[in-house]
């Protein structure tokens, strides 16, 4: 069996949602990705369903969760992708080890719909990296 990881952030739309996607992809059957928010916002952004796409990876089926639903469960890792969730999240007692990776927030991103999408595709670069980074380190 694989290990587990659970990304959080506040709203659980987009830098979650996206960390969860190329955690699976990236972690190749070796890890399974989870995410959540702190407070949830009901909706994965559009923006970032397309900005996965680019890169060939459907999170459409995803859903905005609350970290509540796993609640008691057991994770190798959890991952705050926001300084929010760093403060508001609950200390997740069974987690082996806890990681904080603030990346800029891609739903705040202002200008043109392709502006946004430079700021959602930056971001999900960046998240990207910053796991290949850890999974290579392993």
């Amino acid at each position: 069996m694989g290990k587990r990881v659970l990304i959080l952030c506040t709203g659980n739309s987009c830098r979650s949602q996206m960390a969860q996607g190329l955690w699976n992809q990236l972690g190749a059957g070796r890890w399974e990705a989870f995410s959540a928010g702190s407070q949830p916002s009901g909706y994965v952004h559009p923006l970032a369903l397309v900005a996965m796409k680019e890169v060939e990876i459907d999170i459409a089926a995803g859903r905005s969760k609350h970290v509540d639903e796993f609640a008691g469960q057991a994770f190798d890792l959890v991952v705050t992708v926001c300084d929010n969730a760093k403060e508001t999240c609950p200390v997740m007692p069974g987690a082996k080890q806890t990681l904080h990776w603030p990346f800029d927030d891609p739903a705040a991103a202002t200008g043109s719909e392709s502006e946004q999408m430079a700021v959602f595709a930056r971001v999900r670069d960046e998240i990207r990296d910053r796991i290949r980074g850890y999974l290579g380190a392993q």
